[in-house]
């Protein structure tokens, strides 16, 4: 050791030996990730397992540092196969985020929310299509189909407007393609709806959703693993 001292020595090794905080950090959202991918069968990505992580646990994470933990844990969301369609492209509309993440209604049916997910039973996905009432959380109408499609989504519209009188409402949703489809928006203004967008890619804009998604999906996975 000539040139060092003990005492350098002995830190050098510490340094070198010992997790740094981020480190230890990482171990542990490493383990909340793994029960998160495991628990809800590998459906999440990192831009929801970054919601899931906030509602559980309260965690405010970067989703590019979640998204580099499961790279190195090696696992990644399922993704499903993207049909090819050949027909003509229609035109779509995108509205403003008019919600604004202001997530508290003062009255029943001032603001709804609606989104999809889905979920895997035997190696087969089920659609799920809801609107929430973010008045008291109540689900307003729900349909679920082994299709993704645009018809999902106006089932789930027409259910809602035979339930509650929906004239003025605001409805939320993300930019998917059912929601900025003609058909979906002709129909919001047939009832006389006001239609928001979250801004493309940012699942906050929808986080109340996503937290209902979150809660449903583990309640459905944990009655299914019963044994």
């Amino acid at each position: 050791m000539a040139g060092v001292t003990r005492s350098g020595y002995y830190k050098w090794i510490k340094r070198h030996t010992t997790p740094s905080i981020k480190q230890s950090e990482d171990i542990e959202i490493k383990k909340k990730i793994l029960k998160c991918h495991k628990k809800l069968r590998g459906i999440y990505g990192y831009r929801r397992i970054q919601v899931w992580l906030k509602a559980t646990y309260n965690l405010h994470l970067n989703p590019k540092r979640i998204q580099r933990l499961m790279s190195e844990l090696g696992i990644k969301a399922v993704i499903r196969k993207k049909r090819t369609y050949y027909g003509k492209k229609e035109a779509y509309v995108i509205s403003e985020n008019h919600l604004n993440r202001e997530f508290q209604a003062l009255k029943p049916n001032e603001k709804w929310l609606t989104d999809i997910t889905y979920l895997i039973f035997n190696g087969q996905r089920l659609y799920l299509s809801a609107i929430k009432d973010l008045y008291n959380n109540e689900i307003v109408a729900y349909e679920t189909s082994r299709r993704n499609d645009l018809k999902l989504v106006l089932d789930t519209l027409k259910k809602a407007k035979k339930k509650r009188n929906v004239k003025g409402i605001l409805l939320h949703s993300d930019q998917g393609s059912q929601y900025t489809s003609r058909q979906y928006n002709q129909l919001l203004k047939k009832y006389q709806m006001k239609a928001s967008m979250s801004r493309r890619g940012n699942c906050w804009d929808n986080a109340c959703m996503e937290n209902f998604f979150i809660r449903f999906t583990e309640g459905v996975f944990s009655f299914t693993l019963l044994p």
